[in-house]
């Protein structure tokens, strides 16, 4: 092979690359998009409170409950793990909910008895529990083995209940959607055993990476990002009749609902559920990525003009000095 074969061929292989390399950036930047419902909705279907409660107040359902009567809720005590007293606020939007549902069981799991639980139900995972970095994500894992395990319905604290969550029982699975961005896995419910949180708890290694930002690395390995991946997923799944998920227990497979809590004004109003403020798992980057999150929209088209327009740069100039531009070149 002489010398002008080999660069001509060299060329033509690294072209390639760079064309695989592009195909593959700019899928990987499409499925991230649709974490936030960029490309196109999420998957299932969106549903408001009102829209479920005039439902049931008009054809009560006849049916035992698909979710069990057990409300969850998890308080971890990242200073002092023998120190289980909730925040005043905290402890005030829990009592709504009991007060609701004196009949339900409710479950506050502590960062003792989260740890037991999983020690004892998925050994399996304790490896990995010890592992996060961050203490909201043993948070955020245990949500999803507790409603493995048990079904019924997890609220974050700083929810309250405003109305009967009766209505809620006989949707196999759902979700809760602030109306932009990933869905939220604050109030997330379901039956016990359903797919969609088998998916979520057995993808939780493959998962489980540093990403170096602690905001990612708390969305995007067991978080909001995380979990709308995983309901993504789930849909894909569903539509190819995948046969574990076409043969779960809920009657027929059909897409999950994700009921919306949008808060901003002119948003559809609240019937179940209150909201009180706080963070409690904020770190330095989170303010940042809530700007990023405000206009990911307009970002994600920015950057993604910026490294169209650097790889055709790139072509150009491999164009302008081919081995036989730069022979005449150099023979001039």
């Amino acid at each position: 092979m002489g010398p002008r074969l080999y660069r001509r061929v060299l060329l033509t292989t690294l072209a390639l690359l760079a064309i695989a390399a592009v195909i593959y950036t700019i899928s990987r930047i499409i499925t991230f998009a649709q974490l936030f419902g960029l490309t196109k909705p999420h998957s299932g279907i969106r549903i408001t409170q009102a829209q479920i409660a005039a439902a049931h107040r008009i054809k009560p359902d006849s049916r035992e409950p698909l979710v069990p009567k057990i409300i969850h809720q998890i308080f971890h005590n990242w200073h002092d793990a023998n120190d289980d007293t909730l925040r005043p606020d905290w402890a005030a939007a829990r009592k709504t909910c009991m007060n609701l549902h004196p009949d339900w069981e409710h479950m506050l799991w502590t960062a003792k008895s989260s740890r037991k639980f999983i020690e004892e139900k998925f050994p399996w995972f304790i490896p990995a529990y010890d592992r996060y970095p961050y203490p909201v994500q043993k948070v955020d894992v245990v949500k999803y083995f507790v409603l493995r395990y048990y079904g019924g319905i997890y609220i974050d604290l700083d929810n309250g209940c405003a109305a009967s969550l009766e209505p809620l029982l006989y949707y196999p699975a759902f979700t809760t959607d602030g109306g932009h961005g990933a869905l939220s896995n604050n109030i997330v419910g379901g039956e016990r055993g359903h797919p969609l949180f088998s998916l979520l708890t057995d993808n939780l290694l493959r998962w489980q990476v540093n990403y170096i930002l602690p905001y990612v690395t708390i969305m995007y390995a067991s978080g909001q990002w995380y979990f709308t991946a995983m309901w993504e997923r789930y849909h894909s799944l569903l539509s190819r009749e995948e046969s574990w998920i076409v043969n779960s227990p809920e009657p027929g497979p059909t897409p999950l609902h994700h009921i919306l809590m949008d808060g901003r004004p002119g948003a559809d109003p609240w019937v179940f559920f209150t909201q009180v403020d706080g963070n409690s798992w904020a770190n330095w980057d989170n303010r940042m990525f809530s700007v990023i999150g405000d206009n990911i929209a307009y970002i994600t088209l920015f950057f993604s003009s910026v490294f169209l327009l650097v790889l055709w740069a790139c072509i150009r100039y491999s164009s302008r000095r081919s081995p036989e531009t730069a022979h005449k070149q150099s023979a001039a």
